[in-house]
């Protein structure tokens, strides 16, 4: 059964599988660092995918459809960062009225373009004619690679940088970063704008490359895997990638154990890649104690110049 699987055309469809859940789960790790929880991220990526394919399909870009994901994604993180840093509103609660709303948003616009083909993303050749790793590796479209750079950008961001340190200490003490004269409102809606932009255009690769049309809930739960990657992650770059290419090839393989025949249940395979991820990285984190030193002190909690 497993011998029918070709590597050559799994690994490719693994990394595309993973790339939406590592856009969301990254651009919430920056969120989280600066200390709010955002539990709007599946609002946030089911906006960027209808947002996203509307560009593409009336512009007939797809890399316009990415731009217009992204600020899909932005746009609607604003109204969170809005309520949450000047009308100090609880951000559980905020967080969750934005996934519905974003559902709801999604579905409304979305009723003239189901049915409707986006047009072809573009793959790079960056050398497929090489044996094996060619195929793998060096033929993906633009957004697969962005998505791989932008890991490395924000773990650089944050261990190298002073824009990440001030994030940092936002983060882990928002009045000790007020008295030094750090803007702590300023810095976590730009965080917030940015977690929100990552997931829209995670949103839109969904709709646009990964399912190239919209159908109504398409990412699927995908905002909160990627919500959950970040926690069992402990907020660690490298392993918000390792956690999302383990969701992307388990969701590969099931796939292709379906199409062998594997005399497993559908409904066992189909929840495979969700119990999987979680199994495996509640193992990562089993030291609650190296887990709860991660977190950001100040992570869920408000901010006003006056408390």
């Amino acid at each position: 059964m497993f011998a029918s699987i070709d590597l050559q055309l799994l690994l490719p469809a693994l990394m595309i599988a993973a790339t939406p859940i590592l856009l969301a789960g990254i651009g919430e790790l920056i969120v989280e660092k600066s200390g709010v929880l955002n539990l709007g991220v599946e609002g946030m990526m089911i906006t960027g995918a209808i947002c996203g394919f509307a560009v593409a399909v009336e512009t007939g870009s797809p890399i316009l459809g990415f731009v217009g994901g992204a600020i899909g994604g932005a746009a609607l993180s604003l109204i969170f960062g809005f309520l949450t840093q000047f009308l100090l509103s609880n951000q559980v609660a905020t967080g969750l009225a934005l996934t519905l709303f974003g559902l709801g948003f999604s579905s409304l616009i979305g009723q003239s373009y189901v049915g409707v083909k986006p047009p072809s993303t573009a793959k790079l050749d960056l050398g497929a004619e090489l044996p094996v790793i060619g195929p793998i590796l060096l033929r993906h479209d633009v957004i697969v690679y962005f998505s791989l750079a932008l890991v490395a950008a924000v773990w650089a961001f944050l261990r190298y940088t002073r824009g990440g340190l001030i994030l940092r200490a936002v983060g882990e003490s928002h009045d000790a970063a007020h008295a030094l004269g750090y803007k702590v409102v300023r810095v976590r809606i730009l965080a917030i704008m940015f977690g929100g932009a990552c997931a829209g255009l995670g949103g839109s690769y969904l709709s646009l490359v990964r399912v190239p049309q919209w159908t109504e809930g398409m990412t699927a739960g995908a905002g909160w895997i990627a919500l959950a990657l970040v926690v069992f992650a402990s907020w660690k770059p490298w392993r918000v990638l390792l956690g999302a290419y383990l969701f992307g090839g388990i969701s590969v393989l099931q796939l292709n154990l379906q199409a062998a025949g594997a005399n497993v249940p559908v409904e066992l395979l189909s929840m495979s890649p969700y119990l999987v991820t979680i199994i495996v990285l509640v193992i990562m984190s089993a030291d609650r104690g190296k887990v709860a030193m991660n977190a950001p002190a100040s992570l869920g909690r408000s901010f006003h110049v006056s408390s």
